[in-house]
């Protein structure tokens, strides 16, 4: 009787896992996505394997009374994804530590919404952040400015793990001595899954009596806790729920959900996942009208059962990242990174849903341009620590790569903070300019120029 041989590429990977210490969950996920990889597996989506998702359930039609917000909230448990630097805007520390109103950061706000949330409901409410080697330490300094926002038993954080790049010729894990760390990279949010459960922090919750959850990123202070979706969310007896909006030409290269042919489940598709032939139809936002917020609902309970079930793995849909091993150098070795998306999870659940909210649950700030939005007049901060948009429609910011994509050249040339927005229907820098204090825009501005100072108080037109 043959026996199968493990690929040595595979091989080496598993044993520089074992020798980081991560989670065993973590390590099985890795490799069976690494056996599908080495199978030719590409993780596509086809056009033709789907169909658009019809209109689902409307956060407009949820009405409750003060008792019933109450005792949807009483067993959720609200966990935070805090494993990014913030890198793209040119960061080294947690993108969640960074200033959004003055002195306070993302983390200071969430913080204030479960206090908030605590105060006005009389629950418990425990925050929990998924943290990366590089954010824990930081982030747990940082909390302890808010001794008050520790639950009895349940912890802080758990760490989500990470795997080695992939040389693209062999599959073998990627050498980089100029800088180890580099031979690293994290396994996606998908990796949440596996790695609450070997944390021990899923047993946890379920063990103090929190049997939901609702996940979404720490930069997204519009995903608020919210009674109205907990309620639904346990009306329904789902397992997993995903928050969608309906996607607008800005959303055209963002994640859909739709509905695959073969078993009428629902699946999450990422540009990633297209292949050139159906780009036409990704993009197409009346066909696929509904995007993903990535805020996310867990029956903690049903999630533990099935990862029980499945040894860990839950059996993601693999995306595969073509990239160098140093990003910033791009005759650097090329590496395949495998990753996984948290929310297209729904598909692994019989009996998911979706429910659609309204855009302000999604205010996620992935630029130096959404940063000046959310620090501006455009949003006013609330006293449950949300940020509420003042104006009816969005207003749409575009700054000079080149002099404000990273955070310390932006804050350089806004020394006096924001100009006022409010007034705007869209602003577009070119050029290097540096904004003086009481700066109003009004209207649709483009500042342009070789560049210069803007003075104090001046009116854009």
């Amino acid at each position: 009787m043959s026996q199968t041989t493990e690929p040595a590429g595979l091989s080496q990977a598993r044993t520089k896992m074992q020798q980081a210490e991560v989670y065993p969950a973590a390590i099985e996920a890795f490799s069976s996505y690494y056996r599908q990889l080495a199978d030719g597996v590409t993780g596509i989506v086809a056009e033709d394997e789907i169909e658009p998702l019809s209109a689902p359930s409307s956060l407009a039609d949820i009405d409750l009374s003060d008792a019933e917000r109450a005792a949807a909230l009483s067993e959720v448990a609200l966990i935070r994804l805090n494993g990014g630097l913030g890198t793209s805007m040119g960061m080294t520390g947690p993108k969640s530590l960074l200033p959004v109103r003055g002195e306070e950061t993302f983390l200071d706000l969430i913080v204030e919404q479960v206090l908030h949330a605590r105060r006005t409901y009389d629950v418990a409410m425990p925050l929990v952040l998924m943290d990366s080697f590089r954010t824990r330490q930081p982030t747990l300094a940082h909390l302890e400015r808010h001794p008050e926002i520790t639950v009895d038993g349940i912890p802080l954080d758990f760490l989500q793990s990470q795997e080695p790049k992939l040389l693209a010729e062999d599959l073998t894990p990627a050498h980089w001595p100029a800088d180890p760390e580099l031979e690293w990279t994290p396994p996606g949010h998908g990796d949440l899954y596996p790695s609450l459960r070997d944390s021990g922090v899923l047993q946890a919750l379920l063990d103090a009596g929190f049997r939901y959850a609702c996940v979404a990123n720490v930069d997204n202070l519009g995903a608020t806790p919210s009674p109205e979706i907990a309620a639904w969310f346990i009306d329904s007896d789902a397992p997993f729920a995903i928050e969608v909006c309906r996607r607008t030409a800005a959303d055209r290269k963002g994640g859909h959900l739709a509905v695959r042919r073969s078993d009428g489940r629902l699946v999450l598709r990422e540009s990633a996942q297209v292949r050139d032939a159906d780009a036409d139809a990704f993009g197409d936002i009346h066909r696929h009208s509904y995007f993903n917020t990535n805020n996310l609902w867990l029956d903690l309970r049903k999630l533990a059962a099935l990862l029980d079930q499945r040894d860990g793995v839950l059996g993601l849909p693999m995306i595969v990242n073509r990239k160098t091993v140093d990003p910033s150098d791009s005759q650097s070795p090329k590496v395949i990174q495998i990753e996984t998306a948290m929310g297209s999870a729904i598909e692994a659940f019989e009996g998911a849903q979706v429910i659609e909210v309204p855009r302000s649950r999604f205010q996620p700030v992935k630029t130096t341009n959404d940063l000046l939005v959310v620090r501006s007049d455009l949003y006013e901060r609330t006293e449950d620590g949300r940020l509420r948009a003042v104006t009816p429609e969005a207003t749409n910011v575009d700054l000079d790569p080149k002099f404000y994509k990273l955070i310390k050249d932006f804050d350089a040339r806004f020394p006096a903070g924001p100009p006022s927005l409010k007034g705007a229907t869209a602003f577009t820098v070119r050029g290097d300019w540096t904004f003086g204090d009481r700066v109003v825009v009004i209207g649709d501005v483009v500042v342009d120029g070789p560049g210069g100072q803007v003075p104090d108080g001046t009116e854009l037109h």
